[in-house]
């Protein structure tokens, strides 16, 4: 069975390592490469990792302007840490929802950037497909970049193959404008056996009534077309609250964006087995929140670190994680005692 476990992470920090020497050949197809491995029957799997939404180079025009430089550094350190987590994860591939940049705002230091980021990951596949915000055009960065060999951009808007690994292909499609993209499953169907996947951005369009902000419903979509159009799996960008579906996942956007964003989002960890059926799980504990103050900004705690602290803070942490509580109110219990313990103000937790 094809199977999806995954874990949203947050601003946390992950060793740092070197993408590890798989010893297999890699197959080049046109201008990308893929590594070269069966979905073999009764255990071989594929390992992705999924983003969308980070929206590198948005104004943050409601805030103060340092403060916003502050929260675009943000935005590009987030990055990284994904970058890591591939790595650390040993993934097959990176997937990107979307909305990876802002098309109106963009310079040619974070093309050079994101140039550098996917390069870090080679040989490893990173399947980029352009969202309403950054849409393929002949003025975007992924036209003006020159990507590393691993690197490939979904052009088209109508969904196109990517074969990752015998037997294993995901579907990936492109808005070309800022608006009035058309459904992609419209009039799509699979032409292949083995596990066929989807990469775009676009609305789900119950989902679309459950979003903390006005959003416009672009490449609006139904769920049941996934599976009529011969798809095991839908990974998708454009909602920034996420969703873990049956048959389609929205990690939501990693870094928070504005207040009022809350719930469980961030890059998407998927285990992939050789036959057709999912199942897709969060693992990871809730953000410490979004919270912008002009004096000291403070990060969200990191439990396990401090749990290891031989301090007042180490036991409190160790005495909260050891107490039967349910894991949201140990969340609660720990981030309100150590805001107190710090000396905040903020002591309710989201």
């Amino acid at each position: 069975m094809v199977y999806f476990v995954s874990y949203f992470l947050y601003n946390s920090h992950f060793a740092q390592g070197s993408h590890p020497r798989t010893g297999r050949q890699g197959k080049r197809h046109g201008s990308f490469i893929t590594q070269s491995r069966p979905v073999e029957k009764g255990g071989g799997q594929l390992k992705l990792v999924l983003f969308s939404d980070l929206h590198l180079d948005i104004s943050f025009t409601w805030m103060e302007p340092r403060v916003a430089r502050r929260r675009r550094q943000a935005l590009r350190d987030t990055l990284v840490r994904i970058i890591d987590l591939a790595i650390a994860e040993r993934a097959d591939a990176l997937l990107c929802g979307g909305d990876l940049y802002e098309q109106d705002r963009f310079t040619p230091d974070t093309g050079e950037f994101l140039r550098g980021a996917f390069e870090r990951l080679h040989p490893m596949p990173v399947l980029l497909a352009p969202g309403n915000h950054d849409w393929w055009g002949e003025e975007s960065l992924y036209r003006r970049v020159g990507w590393s060999p691993n690197v490939h951009v979904f052009e088209r808007v109508r969904l196109r193959p990517f074969e990752l690994a015998d037997g294993f292909t995901v579907w990936g499609g492109a808005h070309q404008a800022p608006a009035n993209t058309d459904d992609f499953l419209t009039r799509f169907s699979v032409d292949r056996g083995g596990v066929n996947v989807a990469l775009f951005h676009g609305s789900e369009r119950v989902w679309f009534t459950q979003q903390e902000q006005p959003k416009q419903p672009h490449a609006p979509f139904d769920a049941f077309e996934i599976e009529q159009a011969g798809l095991h799996h839908a990974f998708l960008g454009h909602f920034h609250r996420p969703k873990n579906a049956e048959r389609f996942t929205y990690p939501g956007n990693p870094d928070p964006l504005s207040f009022g964003e809350d719930g469980l989002r961030g890059a998407v960890v998927a285990m992939i087995g050789p036959d057709g059926t999912g199942d897709l799980n969060a693992l990871a504990p809730h953000i410490d929140g979004l919270q912008v103050r002009l004096g000291t900004v403070h990060v969200a705690y990191d439990f396990e670190a401090v749990a290891q602290e031989r301090t007042v803070r180490g036991q409190f942490v160790r005495d909260a994680l050891n107490s039967g509580l349910s894991a949201d109110e140990q969340r609660r219990v720990l981030a309100t005692g150590l805001r107190a313990l710090d000396g905040r103000e903020d002591l309710e937790a989201p």
